[in-house]
């Protein structure tokens, strides 16, 4: 287990009597004052904002081609235009998933890589291994802070913060600006559902940066619990609970991040599965009451199981419980019914596509 950490944002965090937690090593709220639904509510209607600055930063510095880059994860780097970003995956030589993340072309010879934190350490090591000598490869997750506005009325925030350039940027795209006097990237990908953006910048700014967004009175802040609430309800795959190293991008339905006209470690268990034929892959599903399946609930077709949950809830949004899990490629079918089942709980769903919720101004 890592040493425990705490975010730049750790006092203010008690100051606002927030559910604090470990979480992988470092502590992460996983709710405010007013709860998770609240706040869960108040991204989907206004704007919430997420202290991530838990999360991975590498820079890499070199010739992208010549110096390994674009043979490391399962897209190419060097398609990326500059100002753009792209989401992928780093894999073992099985194919399974070592981390997803999202790669910024900040320049012809420079990119900035953001991991998962429970992964960071590892993934620090294993893209290092696959790069050539005589680039600059550098992890600067300690000295970078994160912070998401997400929500629909997050544009008009930033911008009158900020100034309008924020709101001219493009989704999956970003701009590097100053912010507090300190040079900060802008992007707008997101993980809510809604229009959303990140903000990365110095550490020692994040305290400041925190407040000055929560003076005006349409943002308030979201921990962990929301975060899971509304990620799900757009059926998104969080690492460690719907994906791993045991699982490989074409079983969790992510084959379209995958570009299978370049190289990278992983790709020949991914043609081999996929010429075989999935034996499993992820389903989603909604469950037919309010009541929520949790992760490790078993998935039953009749009389046999076929699999496990992996993510579960419920969804507000929706009002009945919904959830993810890898499932027998037979019974993955939209419309079959399945039971989900723990010890003497027992609830029906059925199979369903994505996203639950289709209600999100993530595109707006």
């Amino acid at each position: 287990m890592e040493d425990l950490q705490e975010t730049p944002l750790a006092g203010r965090h008690r100051d606002r009597k927030a559910l604090m937690a470990p979480f992988g090593g470092w502590n992460m709220p996983i709710q405010y004052e007013e709860g998770i639904l609240a706040e869960h509510r108040w991204c989907r209607e206004k704007a919430a904002l997420f202290d991530i600055c838990h999360m991975g930063e590498f820079l890499y510095r070199g010739d992208i081609a010549a110096g390994g880059l674009e043979d490391v994860f399962t897209f190419s780097v060097a398609s990326v235009p500059e100002g753009r970003s792209r989401y992928g995956f780093l894999l073992n030589d099985r194919g399974g998933i070592i981390d997803d993340l999202i790669v910024f072309r900040l320049g012809r010879d420079e990119a900035m890589i953001v991991v998962n934190a429970a992964t960071a350490k590892n993934d620090f090591s294993v893209i290092r291994s696959r790069l050539k000598s005589g680039v600059e490869f550098e992890d600067v997750s300690a000295a970078t802070g994160k912070l998401d506005p997400q929500g629909p009325l997050s544009r008009e925030v930033l911008s009158g913060l900020f100034g309008k350039g924020i709101a001219a940027i493009p989704y999956f795209r970003f701009v590097t600006t100053e912010i507090l006097g300190s040079r900060a990237i802008v992007s707008r990908t997101g993980y809510t559902g809604e229009l959303g953006y990140e903000i990365f910048l110095p550490a020692g700014k994040t305290p400041e940066l925190w407040d000055r967004i929560l003076s005006d009175p349409r943002v308030k802040p979201a921990g962990l619990g929301a975060r899971d609430l509304l990620r799900l309800e757009m059926g998104y795959s969080l690492y460690g609970s719907d994906i791993d190293e045991t699982v490989t991008p074409l079983e969790a339905g992510l084959a379209s991040f995958v570009d299978f006209k370049k190289g990278f470690v992983g790709k020949e268990a991914l043609l081999a599965q996929r010429a075989e034929g999935l034996k499993r892959s992820k389903a989603a599903f909604r469950v037919d009451s309010r009541r929520s399946p949790r992760h490790g609930y078993g998935i039953w077709k009749d009389d046999r199981r076929v699999g496990t949950v992996t993510s579960g809830c419920f969804s507000p949004m929706l009002g009945c419980g919904i959830g993810l899990g890898l499932v027998d490629a037979d019974a993955c079918a939209q419309g079959t019914t399945l039971a989900l089942r723990h010890e003497n709980v027992s609830m029906q769903a059925t199979v369903c596509d994505l996203p639950f919720y289709k209600g999100g101004s993530v595109r707006g």
